[in-house]
């Protein structure tokens, strides 16, 4: 996937720029390599990009592609993030073994998922069902489902559909159910600040404005509180073009989805929404919540 999403932005530079001297640098990260245990317990979000970000340093990249929601929220001082691509679909994905949707899994079922987030939203949907941990590439993750390992798994819908992977999914589970990451379904680009590229034409060609003002706001609320692997965070906002309005959810709780703290506002301010969901969640007891997960 993340070759993917580089060769699709080396398209995108090649197309704008009208050139064909842009070369695709394949590096491996951490995040990456160690897949034996969860994102939550060998470092968090950054894992995705440290690699990178050095490759930037020492001359040999100009720029990183990530996958928005594996960015860490605050980014290293001489980084800045140049653009952000039109969101695909924002939504998580599940895909069965056998059972056609979350709703008609059996009692007790396994359910693989690497994410915090999903694992409290999937247990205030369904109880009873037993979260795996699950890490690897998509391909890896797909081949444990077909290999009996779970009766279900649930994935990024945006990732699959990028891979020509659509017709794996079963079901595209509604945002009530499991709302999404911070930036999820986004591509970003991040370069080093004062470079070349620092506020270059083509990559500011690239920015989608409304993607942009979307996933910013989201990733205001999860600064604000503290979000990585480790925070069991799901927040979401559409810009509304015709009204102008945003609408910011979200949710955050103990995996198991005990103490569940949630927050939906809409409005023209984005500062205003952010400090309403805020102080919405904090009411509710979002620090608490924080604390707990961050002492387990």
């Amino acid at each position: 996937l993340a070759m993917w999403q580089a060769e699709h932005v080396q398209t995108l530079l090649q197309r704008n720029a009208n050139t064909s001297n842009v070369k695709v640098l394949g590096l491996s990260t951490k995040g990456d390599e160690i897949l034996d245990r969860s994102l939550s317990k060998i470092g968090g979000k950054g894992l995705f990009v440290k690699e990178l970000e050095l490759a930037m340093l020492k001359g040999k990249a100009h720029l990183a592609v990530h996958s928005l929601k594996d960015v860490p929220m605050e980014l290293p001082a001489k980084f800045l993030l140049a653009a952000i691509l039109r969101r695909e679909d924002p939504r998580d994905a599940f895909i069965g073994k056998q059972a056609m949707n979350l709703s008609t899994l059996p009692i007790g079922a396994k359910v693989g998922t690497s994410s915090l987030r999903r694992e409290f939203q999937l247990k205030l949907f369904r109880p009873d069902l037993k979260i795996i941990p699950l890490r690897g590439n998509l391909d890896t993750r797909l081949k444990r489902l077909d290999d009996g390992d779970f009766d279900g798994i649930v994935l990024a819908a945006a990732g699959l559909k990028r891979l020509g992977l659509e017709n794996r999914i079963c079901e595209l589970i509604s945002k009530d159910i499991s709302l999404p990451a911070a930036g999820q379904g986004a591509m970003a680009i991040e370069v080093l600040k004062n470079s070349a590229l620092d506020e270059n034409d083509i990559l500011v060609n690239l920015n989608h404005g409304k993607t942009f003002s979307e996933v910013m706001l989201e990733r205001r609320v999860a600064a604000e509180l503290g979000a990585s692997c480790q925070i069991p965070l799901a927040v979401y906002c559409e810009f509304n073009e015709k009204l102008q309005t945003f609408n910011l959810r979200a949710k955050i709780a103990m995996p198991d989805g005990s103490k569940l703290c949630h927050s939906e506002h809409s409005g023209h301010n984005p500062d205003d929404i952010f400090e309403r969901v805020i102080d919405n969640l904090y009411t509710q007891g979002a620090r608490e919540v924080i604390r707990a997960v961050a002492g387990r």
